[in-house]
This record gives structure tokens, C-alpha cells and sequence, in this order.
């Protein structure tokens, strides 16, 4: 992994999640915390737990976290409080899960009722991987994006609601970020956003996901 990617992965602050946060909340956890950037734009809360599987990234963490769990979430859940958290923060984690369905379910038992799940997955309609799989015919798995090498769940806008809905979460937000067509426009932006609106045209909007390349999300545990 390049310094680029590691940059990316473990350094981004992912600013475009921050809206999904609730207004408020106390306890909180968040899963595959990378260095720790996005822990600034919690205020409110009382404890932050977090869990990051990279040791040298968990231990940069640990300076603006006050308990970092170095490890997956399986191997460390055991040391989470059960019925616990009231935030769980997983931004681009959940497409790396072995089981995400299981997870969605041991995840649960970690929060307190009406307790919230904020996140994003990428969009595995993204108008770069459509592109390559209708058009080249092909599935090139990469270092880092929608098909990243790591990735062991793909999700739609609509499988993602199916996922958290049938696991007893009440989705108050689910919509797509972090859109080709409002990115700079270096060459191949242009290119993929001309891709994009034409796809969007031909379908009269029906379309309209694949312009994003993740989904941001809120759900309420019911």
C-alpha cells in the first residue's frame, strides 16, 4: 500500500459522514477508526471507545481516543460492554466484514435501545465499476475504491436498506455522497461524469445512484 492509499485509508477525516451524526449522544464507538481524524467532530460525548485492526494506525488513534481496541470487531467485541453504546460509527467498514448480516447482529447487542448506527458502504453501481464490468467486460480488483481487494461484501442503495432493516434498524437517512459530478474536474472526472449524466438521461433518472460512489447512512436500533 502506497502512502497515497494509506492516506486514505487511515488518515481521511471523512467530513462528508458528519451530517449523519445525531444531535447528541454519550457514548460512543466507532469501528475501523484509521487514525482517529473523524473523532474531532464528536463534541458531546462522555466516552469514545474505538477499534482499529492496523497497529500502527490504532496506535496514532490512541492519541486523540481514549480507549482504542487494537483488532477486528470480532476479536475484540468481547471486551465491549454489552447494551453499551449509544453511537456506533462504522464509515466504510462493513463491506469488510466476513458476515455482515452477523455483524449487524452481534453489533446490536452492544447498544442501547434507540441508539444510532452512522456509516457509509460504497456504491458498487458507481459509474466507474458499472463502466468496467458492462463495457470491458471486466472485474479488476484494486488497492483502494469500490472494488478494492479487501472488500467481501458489495452493496446497492437498495440491499444496504434491506441489510439494516431486517435487522431491526429504523433508517432515518440513506443517501448518496461524495457525487462524480461535484468532484474537481481533472480529466477523468470529466470523463466519468459525462459517463454518469448520459447514463442518468437514458434511464430518465431511474438511474440516478450511480453517480455517487458511497451511500452515508443513519438507522436508529428500534
Amino acid at each position: 500500500m502506497n502512502a497515497n492509499t494509506r492516506d486514505l485509508y487511515f488518515g481521511y477525516d471523512r467530513r462528508e459522514v458528519v451530517r449523519f451524526l445525531p444531535a447528541s449522544c454519550q457514548r460512543v464507538l466507532e469501528i475501523g477508526c484509521g487514525e482517529g481524524q473523524f473523532s474531532k467532530y464528536i463534541r458531546s460525548s462522555q466516552e469514545y471507545w474505538a477499534i482499529e485492526p492496523n497497529l500502527e494506525s490504532s496506535r496514532i488513534a490512541a492519541q486523540r481516543i481514549p480507549r482504542v481496541l487494537c483488532g477486528t470487531f470480532d476479536s475484540c467485541r468481547a471486551h465491549l460492554p454489552d447494551g453499551h453504546f449509544d453511537l456506533v460509527i462504522c464509515n466504510d467498514v462493513i463491506e469488510h466484514m466476513p458476515d455482515h448480516a452477523s455483524f449487524l447482529d452481534q453489533i446490536r447487542l452492544k447498544m442501547n435501545r434507540g441508539a444510532f448506527l452512522v456509516g457509509s458502504v460504497p456504491n458498487v453501481r458507481y459509474i466507474t465499476n458499472l463502466f468496467d464490468l458492462l463495457i470491458r467486460r471486466d472485474w479488476p480488483y484494486t488497492d483502494c475504491g469500490v472494488l478494492d481487494r479487501t472488500h467481501l461484501r458489495f452493496f446497492t442503495e437498495r440491499s444496504l436498506r434491506r441489510s439494516l432493516e431486517e435487522h431491526g434498524f429504523v433508517i432515518e437517512a440513506l443517501v448518496g455522497i461524495n457525487s462524480v459530478i461535484r468532484r474537481p474536474k481533472t480529466l477523468m472526472d470529466i470523463a466519468r461524469t459525462a459517463s454518469a449524466l448520459g447514463v442518468i438521461a437514458a434511464t430518465l433518472g431511474h438511474a440516478g445512484d450511480v453517480r455517487f460512489f458511497q451511500f452515508g447512512f443513519r438507522a436508529r436500533l428500534d
